[in-house]
Parts: structure tokens; C-alpha cells; sequence
């Protein structure tokens, strides 16, 4: 058995402290079947060091989790979609998830037009839940390209629940995964904060491989990721973790993430820094 290996593998999506055990045990599933489908090199162990960014744009990288704004737009030369998992929370069906709008409870705000002068918060420039479905919402109401009187940059959902609930910033955008993880397991994280909106719904986060996986690999991962996901050594796993299972959408169901980014610079909407 490999033990020690070049490549890089990670699922930095959702992976709160207090759940990493049970994404290790889904993880360690995982490679079992990655090697019985003919995979090589596989790593034992998740790589949490080194940023997944840096892993996405690796000629060694093997296997990861994204956000569809990243596959379509901002690493679409780096990176393809492998499958998509399926997420057993409120605001998710099958494997569409959806963004909450969030403020502080005892703001005023009761709808997106309200927001207007208004601190907002992204968690990071490539995100579709934080940044990309916030930004179109308020593009077909912005005047002379602004909207919010300030939009700063947290660079994670739970941090910029920190600032809504801080007084720092007035609103930002979680999506549903998050949020319902954070009610489970860190209930602190959304006290005094309300949900205002609720976004339409698009496919949820990747699983994600190289832009030069053959077809033959990819065919290959999902086949185990099938055979993981029924395996009763994850059930447990999964229920924490909140999966019920994973589905292979073809490209274009992420288009309407792009569609929406379009929609914003064709009308001329930038306040809000997307990355491409």
C-alpha cells in the first residue's frame, strides 16, 4: 500500500474542526475504492497544509472539492468537475444547494432592496454562495455602480457571520451547507443573526480533479465514489458530515453560476470583487 506519495488530495469545503473524523473515515473509504477502481498513488491521509488553491493549479494534484464559480470561471483551465455530492440540509435538493442572505437580528433589514447603504460582507473573491449569487442580487438595483456603502472580504463564511454579529458589517450571503453544519455544531456562530433571503437554487460544490484526468480516470473516481458512498463503513460518516450520496451532473448544469457573473458585468455592476 502507498503510504507516501507526491499527489495532492483534499476537502477543504465544509470541513469544520469538530467534523474532520468523519471526513477522514469518508476519506479513508475513499482511497480504498480510488485503489480497487486502479487508481495509483493515492494518499492515505487529506493534505490540510498546503492551501487548495495551490493544490488545484499542482501538476500533482489527484482529487479535491471546489465551488462551481471556481470549475467555471476563476481555475477553469486547472480544473473538472469529477461528481457532485448531495447535501441532507434545508435549502438543498438533490444535489442544488442554495445561499442564505443573512443580517444581525435586531437589524431593521427585511428584503434584499433594504440592504441599500448597507456594509456587506464576501468570504472570498471566487465564491458563488458568498460573492457571485450576493453580487446579482443587488446588480439590477445598483445606482451609478454602487449599491452597499462599503463591501469588504472575511475569507470564510464563519467569519463573516463573526462581523455581522460584531456590528463590523451589516450582511452577507452563507450558504445553506454551512449554515446548517455551523446550527449543528457551532450553534454560537449564528446567534443573533436572521435569514432575510433565500437564493435560487444551483448545483452544489464539486468534487474536482485535474484539467488533464483523463476520461478514463474520472470514469474510474466516480465509480468509486459511487461504491464509497454505498459502503456501510460510511453511513456513520455521512450523517455527520450531512451527505447522503453524490450525482454526476454534465457541465452545463453549472452554467447559470456563469450566467449570473454576466448578468452583473453586463450591467455594469463591479462593487462587488469577483474573481475570474
Amino acid at each position: 500500500m502507498n503510504t507516501e506519495t507526491n499527489l495532492l488530495v483534499s476537502l477543504p469545503w465544509y470541513d469544520l474542526e469538530e467534523i474532520r473524523p468523519a471526513t477522514d473515515a469518508l476519506w479513508r473509504e475513499l482511497v480504498r475504492q480510488f485503489r480497487l477502481a486502479g487508481l495509483a498513488n493515492v494518499p492515505d491521509q487529506l493534505n490540510r497544509d498546503i492551501a487548495y488553491e495551490r493544490q488545484w493549479t499542482s501538476s500533482e494534484f489527484l482529487f479535491g472539492q471546489a465551488c462551481g464559480y471556481d470549475v467555471r470561471l476563476a481555475y477553469a483551465n486547472h480544473l473538472q468537475s469529477v461528481a457532485t455530492p448531495c447535501y441532507d440540509v434545508a435549502g438543498c435538493e438533490g444535489s442544488n444547494y442554495r445561499s442564505f442572505v443573512v443580517v444581525r437580528d435586531e437589524s431593521k433589514y427585511e428584503t434584499v432592496e433594504d440592504l441599500r447603504n448597507t456594509r456587506c460582507v464576501i468570504n472570498t473573491p471566487t465564491s458563488h454562495s458568498g460573492m457571485n449569487v450576493l453580487r446579482a442580487l443587488v446588480a439590477p438595483l445598483h445606482c451609478n455602480g454602487r449599491f452597499f456603502s462599503a463591501v469588504s472580504t472575511s475569507g470564510a463564511h464563519e467569519r463573516s457571520l463573526r462581523m455581522i454579529r460584531n456590528g463590523h458589517v451589516d450582511v452577507a450571503a452563507i450558504d445553506c451547507v454551512t449554515h446548517a453544519l455551523l446550527a449543528e455544531y457551532r450553534p454560537g456562530e449564528l446567534a443573533g443573526t436572521r435569514v432575510i433571503h433565500v437564493t435560487d437554487s444551483v448545483p452544489a460544490p464539486p468534487y474536482v480533479t485535474a484539467f488533464n484526468s483523463t476520461p478514463e480516470k474520472i470514469a474510474a473516481m466516480r465509480h468509486a465514489m459511487f461504491c464509497a458512498m454505498n459502503q456501510p463503513s460510511t453511513t456513520a460518516a455521512k450523517a455527520t458530515l450531512m451527505i447522503s450520496g453524490v450525482e454526476v451532473l454534465t457541465d452545463d448544469a453549472y452554467v447559470p453560476i456563469e450566467s449570473l457573473a454576466s448578468m452583473a458585468h453586463n450591467r455594469d455592476y463591479h462593487e462587488i470583487p469577483g474573481g475570474v
